[in-house]
């Protein structure tokens, strides 16, 4: 059975592979931080309004069982990974234009 949370491992997964193949670093500026806590911060609202409002909803047996509000955590992971691979891939496309 596979549950949100393989799902997300798969993703990740995709972009240590990305990471390491494209020799990306992650760029650990306060600007980075910022986004990323903009972004956790604008998933548990629109997430938490979209499953509260029932237009999203999960399967019990297939989620950690973990919530921010009424949001389950695996969706805070495409949020993370956004905020890693946009700039690496932002880089790695102006690093060939240079």
């Amino acid at each position: 059975m596979t549950t949100y949370l393989v799902l997300n491992l798969v993703f990740v997964a995709i972009v240590i592979v990305f990471l390491r193949f494209h020799r990306a670093h992650i760029n650990k500026s306060r600007a980075i931080f910022i986004t990323l806590a903009a972004l956790l911060i604008l998933t548990a609202v629109f997430d938490n309004l979209i499953v509260g409002l029932n237009i999203v909803d999960y399967h019990p047996e297939k989620i950690l069982g973990l919530y921010i509000g009424v949001a389950p955590v695996e969706d805070f992971f495409y949020a993370i990974l956004a905020v890693i691979v946009v700039p690496a891939i932002w880089h790695r496309l102006g690093a060939k234009n240079d």
